[in-house]
C-alpha cells in the first residue's frame, strides 16, 4: 500500500498507539488502514450419493475441480456467500446448508468455509467461471485434478464422515507445504 484510500497522500508503516501490529497509517488523515484476510465461501453440493464438482474457467487452477466457492462480497452472510458462488459457478440451487468445513489458510491471509447441502434438483450447469460441472461418486473423483487442498480435504473428511453418517463441523489449518502446487 502506498496511498491513503480515504484522502490519497502517502501511508507509512508502524505501529499505532495501543496496537501491537504494523499498520499501514495515514499521517496526514491519522487513518490506520488495517488488512484482514479473506473469507472464501463454499458448499459441498449433493446429490444421493454423488458430489457436484466444478471444472475452474478461470485461474487460479484453470481445468481444475473444484467445490463451487469464491471471496465473500461485502453486505452478505456466509451462507449467502456459499448460496451465491454455488449459483455463480453451477448453476444450482441448494437446500439444507449445514456449516461443515472451516478451513485456515494463514500463509495467503484467508478462511475457507464449507457448507454441506442438497441439490434441489438436476438443473444445474457450467457458469461463467466454470468448464464444465459434474456429479461424482467418490470413486470417480479426480483426485489427482482438485484445484485446491481445502477442497481436497473437504471431500475427504465427507466421504469418511458418511460411513457413519455423522457429519461433524471441522476446523483445520493447513501450512504452506500443503498447497497443491500447479503442474
Amino acid at each position: 500500500m502506498k496511498f491513503c484510500s480515504q484522502c490519497g497522500n502517502p501511508v507509512i508503516q508502524r505501529i499505532p498507539e495501543g496496537d501491537s501490529r504494523l499498520r499501514y497509517v495515514c499521517e496526514h488523515c491519522q487513518t490506520v488502514h488495517y488488512q484482514n484476510p479473506n473469507i472464501v465461501a463454499g458448499s459441498l453440493p449433493i446429490w444421493g450419493s454423488q458430489v457436484l464438482l466444478c471444472r475452474r474457467a478461470i485461474e487460479p487452477r484453470m481445468g481444475y475441480w473444484t467445490l463451487p466457492a469464491g471471496f465473500m462480497e461485502n453486505g452478505e452472510t456466509v451462507e449467502q456467500a456459499a448460496r451465491r458462488e454455488t449459483a455463480e459457478e453451477a448453476c444450482a440451487t441448494l437446500r439444507g446448508l449445514s456449516l461443515y468445513m472451516l478451513v485456515d489458510v494463514p500463509h495467503i491471509s484467508q478462511v475457507h468455509v464449507f457448507y454441506r447441502a442438497e441439490l434441489v434438483d438436476l438443473e444445474f450447469a457450467a457458469g461463467v467461471e466454470s468448464l464444465e460441472v459434474r456429479l461424482f461418486d467418490e470413486a470417480d473423483i479426480p483426485w489427482s485434478e482438485l484445484a485446491f487442498m481445502t477442497v481436497k480435504r473437504t471431500l475427504e473428511c465427507f466421504f469418511a464422515d458418511r460411513i457413519q453418517q455423522v457429519y461433524p463441523v471441522r476446523t483445520e489449518s493447513l501450512a504452506p507445504l500443503q498447497q497443491i502446487k500447479k503442474t
